[in-house]
């Protein structure tokens, strides 16, 4: 027990001060290169002007970098490989011990989120260029949705021909068989949890709730007995605080797309691999309420001719433009999302 609770908190130490180790190199490169956006957001993503947006964001006065995310997911990288190599080349109870990466739960999770993670740095690149005649915009959102589509994509066939799971735990209830749904569902999650990576808009937002979601599955996992699954989830969470320790405002760089590709995708996958999906709905809310309230916007402008349900969306910029301050915002939400967390690592247990 005790030697399990040392397996899981070591590494996410370690992957702390890998990752605030590996800031002040990516942040020389990032400034060194100018690698924020040269223009402020003009369009809407229903195509009408972002006037109020505009004002909220700044991007071309702040000149904050993106590709913030690499702090997140290369500590997490760095973190796994240590301790691999030192299990390998210098076996011992401890360095074994220590050792979380295992095909039946960390291989998968952690390749989705270096798969997400180089899409999203792709993107993140092609938005901060400003060579020539390229003028910066990055991939487009549908090429974006066809890669985490596809990404869905492998990992349901993986879940539902190599791991044979084709039924979906519901808490209170038991285990319902959906058979061949398990795959469009399975992808139907990853786009949906994705679509909430939009939640990376105010300095430490992002850093907070996905803090608290990664350490609400470690605990789940912990519980159910998938320590190695525990351990990764804790590291991620690591790599997490040591982003947030120089994400706060004023934040030295964004998130941006590397990290939320890459911590959505990757968030969907634990939630299956503990069976604890349904949970996702309650730990994620808020990535789900950010997501919801875009594609509100949207339809309510295109069917109720311009009217607005909100201000501005999504939701923590409409905050803002009510005139709540980034940092009431931030802080509420954190609060939220740990209230979430609790609530959603108690269905999960209990039911």
């Amino acid at each position: 027990m005790i030697t399990d609770v040392i397996k899981i908190l070591a590494p996410s130490a370690l992957a702390f001060f890998i990752g605030i180790l590996l800031t002040p190199i990516l942040t020389a490169f990032l400034y060194k290169h100018r690698m924020w956006k040269k223009t402020n957001v003009a369009l809407a993503l229903d195509g009408g002007a972002a006037t109020i947006s505009q004002g909220l964001h700044n991007d071309e006065e702040r000149k904050t970098p993106r590709m913030g995310g690499v702090v997140v997911w290369g500590s997490a990288l760095l973190t796994t490989a240590l301790l691999f190599l030192l299990a390998n080349m210098f076996p011992n109870n401890v360095t074994e011990k220590l050792n979380f990466f295992s095909r039946n739960q960390t291989w998968l999770p952690l390749f989705t989120l270096i798969a997400g993670a180089l899409c999203g740095l792709v993107d993140d690149y092609l938005v901060c260029r400003d060579q020539g005649s390229y003028k910066g915009g990055g991939l487009s959102l549908k090429t974006r949705l066809v890669f985490v589509f596809l990404l869905g994509l492998l990992g349901a066939w993986w879940f539902y021909v190599k791991l044979g799971m084709d039924t979906l735990h519901i808490p209170f209830w038991g285990d319902l068989y959906v058979g061949m749904l398990f795959v469009p569902l399975f992808i139907l999650f990853v786009i949906g949890t994705y679509s909430g990576g939009i939640i990376d808009g105010v300095d430490g937002l992002s850093g907070g709730v996905f803090s608290a979601a990664y350490s609400a599955y470690a605990i789940i996992a912990f519980a159910g007995g998938q320590i190695d699954l525990a351990a990764y989830s804790s590291v991620v969470v690591g790599g997490l605080l040591a982003f947030l320790w120089f994400n706060i405002p004023p934040a030295r760089f964004f998130n941006s797309e590397t990290g939320t590709m890459a911590l959505t995708t990757s968030l969907v996958v634990v939630a299956f691999l503990t069976k604890a999906v349904v949970p996702l709905l309650i730990i994620g809310f808020l990535l789900i309420a950010t997501s919801a309230s875009s594609l509100i916007q949207i339809l309510s402008k295109k069917y109720r001719g311009g009217k607005k349900i909100f201000i501005v969306a999504p939701l923590h910029n409409h905050l803002q433009a009510m005139g709540w301050p980034p940092y009431k915002v931030t802080m509420r939400y954190w609060v939220i999302a740990m209230v979430l967390a609790v609530l959603g690592v108690i269905v999960a247990l209990v039911g």
